[in-house]
């Protein structure tokens, strides 16, 4: 990843650290070539996000046909989930999505909007609205209406 990407995450990571800590697993792509299917490298990359899965987590992957969320719906949400108590693991895919496995595998199915972002930038967007999120729920000034 770009430094500028590992560095908004890091930051509202830090952010968050105390009680709503994140840990990133990243997969490495599967390698491309003009030959192969894609069909079968993005479930290839399936097969290894499904494996990192945790049992009895709550399984959240992003996903443009998805449900979508104002900030004040997400601070909701992340109310609901941290009064669950069970973790979370949320699933970003690679260029061409997730694969029908990791679809299905998702308690909720949740789209940051209907644009198309990078994957480097949807990890930075995710990352500061959960912050947003958690400073709503702690009266914390950071977000503004």
């Amino acid at each position: 990843m770009p430094a500028w990407v590992n560095q908004g995450v890091q930051d509202y990571s830090k952010r968050l650290l105390t009680s709503c800590p994140i840990e990133i697993i990243e997969i490495p792509l599967e390698k491309r070539s003009k030959n192969q299917s894609i069909t079968r490298l993005v479930e290839k990359e399936s097969e290894k996000i499904l494996s990192h899965l945790k049992p009895g987590n709550l399984v959240i992957a992003l996903d443009i046909k998805g449900q979508t969320w104002s900030t004040l719906q997400l601070a909701e949400q992340l109310k609901k989930w941290q009064t669950n108590g069970r973790n979370i693991d949320m699933l970003i895919g690679g260029p061409e999505g997730l694969s029908p496995a990791c679809l299905q595998k998702a308690d909720i199915k949740w789209s940051l909007s209907p644009l198309t972002f990078p994957h480097p930038l949807v990890r930075v967007i995710m990352t500061e609205q959960l912050y947003r999120a958690w400073s709503i729920l702690q009266n914390h000034p950071y977000h503004r209406e």
